[in-house]
Formats: C-alpha cells, sequence, structure tokens
C-alpha cells in the first residue's frame, strides 16, 4: 500500500478537513502532520484554539487517517523531518494550500505531488478554517467602569487612597475602537486568549493580563490595573489603590439581584471614538481634595448598589464623573457636551467611560426607562 502524507495546523477541525483527509486516503495510508502549537504561534500571531496533544487525538481519531504526528520544524516547512520520517510516496495539498517550494521538495526526494480541490460531502458546505474565523466573534468581555476610576494610577492614588468600581460585561455587541470600553487591554487578552476567557482563577488571569500589556521598559506610560481587573473579574468589583499599580485589596459581589438591578438602571449610548491625537491628560489638576471626591464618590456609589438606593446611586455616579473631569478637565472634549445635553432631561446620571475624550456614555436610567434605538444595555458577566 502507498504511503499519502499531508499537514497542516487543523487547530479548528471542521468538515472540510474531514472532506481533505477522505479524499487524500483515496491514494493510499494516510499520514498527518500537525503543526505544532509554537510553529502556529510564530506563523499567526495568536495562539492555538487546541492544544497540539488534543489536536493530534483528534486528527489520529479520524477513520481516514493511518497516524499522525506533531511536526518538530519551524515556518511554513515545520513538516520535513515528519516527512522524512514517513517516507511518504504522495503528498496532498488543497488548492490554497500549494506552492511551488513544496513542490520542489518532493521533486527532490521523489514524491508524487498532488493537488486536491476542496469537494464537500454531499448536501454539506465547503468549509475552510479562514472563513470559519471570520464568522467566529471573540466572547471576551468588556469593561465598563462605575466609579472611583483614575484611582488606579499613582500618580493620583498617591494624594489619597480608595476604591474604583467596575463590571465586566458580555459583549453583545461589537463596541467602538478607542470608545472608553476598554478595547486595547481586549485586544491585548485576545493575544493570549483569541475567544474567550480560560475557566481559571480570575484575579489571576487579571494580573496576567496586565502584566503582558505592560512591558516593563516601557515607562511612559503604564495601563491601568482596573482595564485587566475589569474584563477578567465577573461581577462587579471593586479594587483599592494606594500608591501603587496593582491594587491591595480586590473584593467581587456576585449576588444576582444587585447584578440584575443594576442591568436594569444602566444603558450606554454612543458618541464619537476618541480622536487621534486627543491628550485627557493635559491640562490635568490632581489635588488630595480632589481625589477626596473621586474616592468618596466611589464609597457612597457602592454603598448605594449595594442596597439598591437607586437615588444614592446616581448622585454618586454623577459625582465620580464630575470628579474626574475637576481633575481631568480635557475629558470634555469638543461634542461631549453636546451629548450629555440630549440625555440629560430623561436620565438619572452620566458618565463618559473610560479616560473621556469620546466614546461612550453611561447612563443611569429610572425604573420602566424606555430606551431609544441607539441606547444600549449591558449583561453583567456572571460567574459560572
Amino acid at each position: 500500500m502507498r504511503k499519502v502524507f499531508v499537514s497542516g495546523c487543523y487547530d479548528m477541525l471542521h468538515s472540510g478537513h474531514v472532506a481533505f483527509f477522505r479524499e487524500a486516503s483515496r491514494f493510499g495510508d494516510l499520514y498527518v502532520g500537525i503543526g505544532s502549537d509554537r510553529t502556529i504561534e510564530e506563523l499567526k500571531g495568536r495562539k492555538t484554539v487546541y492544544p497540539e496533544r488534543e489536536r493530534l487525538y483528534m486528527v489520529r481519531a479520524i477513520r481516514y487517517v493511518k497516524d499522525a504526528f506533531i511536526n518538530s520544524g519551524s515556518g511554513m516547512l515545520d513538516f520535513v523531518e515528519t516527512m522524512d520520517r514517513v517516507k511518504p510516496d504522495v503528498f496532498v495539498v488543497n488548492s490554497d494550500g500549494g506552492s511551488d517550494v513544496k513542490r520542489r521538495l518532493c521533486e527532490e526526494r521523489g514524491i508524487e505531488y498532488v493537488v486536491l480541490e476542496r469537494v464537500p460531502e454531499d448536501g454539506l458546505e465547503s468549509r475552510s478554517t479562514t472563513a470559519l474565523r471570520q464568522g467566529v466573534k471573540s466572547r471576551l468581555p468588556y469593561r465598563v467602569d462605575i466609579a472611583g476610576t483614575w484611582i488606579d494610577q499613582p500618580y493620583v492614588s498617591r494624594h489619597g487612597a480608595g476604591w474604583a468600581l467596575t463590571v465586566s460585561i458580555e459583549p453583545t455587541v461589537e463596541f467602538m475602537e478607542r470608545g472608553g470600553m476598554s478595547t486595547s487591554t481586549r485586544n491585548a487578552a485576545k493575544k493570549i486568549w483569541p475567544y474567550e476567557l480560560p475557566d481559571s482563577d480570575e484575579k489571576m488571569l487579571a494580573r496576567l493580563l496586565f502584566c503582558f500589556e505592560n512591558d516593563p521598559e516601557n515607562r511612559d506610560h503604564v495601563s491601568g490595573a482596573q482595564d485587566a481587573i475589569g474584563i477578567c473579574m465577573s461581577g462587579l468589583t471593586r479594587h483599592h489603590y494606594d500608591g501603587r499599580y496593582w491594587p491591595d485589596r480586590i473584593e467581587s459581589c456576585h449576588d444576582e439581584e444587585v447584578l440584575s438591578w443594576l442591568e436594569r438602571h444602566i444603558v450606554l449610548v454612543p458618541m464619537f471614538p476618541r480622536r487621534p491625537g486627543c491628550s485627557v491628560v493635559e491640562g490635568k489638576d490632581i489635588t488630595p481634595e480632589k481625589v477626596r471626591a473621586l474616592t468618596g464618590a466611589a464609597d457612597r456609589c457602592w454603598d448605594a448598589i449595594m442596597r439598591r438606593d437607586l437615588d444614592g446611586f446616581a448622585e454618586a455616579f454623577r459625582d465620580s464623573f464630575e470628579a474626574q473631569v475637576a481633575m481631568f478637565p480635557a475629558m470634555m472634549q469638543p461634542g461631549v457636551a453636546e451629548h450629555i445635553d440630549r440625555v440629560r432631561d430623561r436620565t438619572l446620571a452620566w458618565k463618559m467611560l473610560g479616560a473621556g475624550g469620546g466614546g461612550y456614555l453611561a447612563l443611569v436610567v429610572p425604573d420602566g426607562f424606555e430606551p431609544t434605538p441607539d441606547m444600549i444595555p449591558i449583561r453583567i458577566r456572571r460567574r459560572f
């Protein structure tokens, strides 16, 4: 029986791969080379969906496959050592996976080179990993800051320690970049976890993301820990800062009544992305008195949420935003005030998300509020 060899990543195993294995196996006993985790990360700049041992297990389980191996090489020709080990008579590639380099490699070794078109099983759609990836949306959460944020920067908390309050929300829509939803930290998270957070200790994940995003050689700017914590830690979380980048205390609320209450009383309204060149720290004026206003509002906000006191929550929410703007007046870029004026009469409180300058407004709304089509309800991520 002739030996047939194919090679690929097989990271999102689908019916197109099985159909390819079926067609290739018609030329003889089929052996499969599988790209290692290291090679895939080097070539594609991302972590694998399934680790190499799991991919090896799945490919070996397919009935058309005689055996499979993890390729030990690197780059586009990572399979050469595996090919020399198998000593195939035929090397098969898909039409979109062939190349002159692979053809010459086979000519040098006296191996027949076969190119196959994608032929799905009767009644099934033609599948490719590229097409599947384009249709898969990341399930990584976004962060909504509730109160006290900016305190996570040491140049603020050295004037007075205090809490920042965040919630982790489900990606019910594709939120705009540079919109105050911590998209830059979320994009950093995608490099580690492309589709969803692993089922692991949330504080550890937040610390890992914070360290991953912040290069120790970059002394000019360190992204606040509230972004990583707000993304990775489910429910409502408060984190306490006292002159350091990482909080000295973290507390979370997973009470279903509290989280459902928050969801009913917060909506988001898009404005515009923060404009290129916008510096929200320009003209900053940080004093102990202003920091006390920020931290005091955060304390009152947490207490009001725990009591489900809507009026107290709205007042503290609004005071927290005003304290932020007092320290960082450049948050109020041209056009922001007009957006606030449009919602002022219908809502109880408002604030810009993140560092401001644009993005989304978060609104505190009364019971029975009917949102307009441009308003986005939030869905807080639960701990399961």
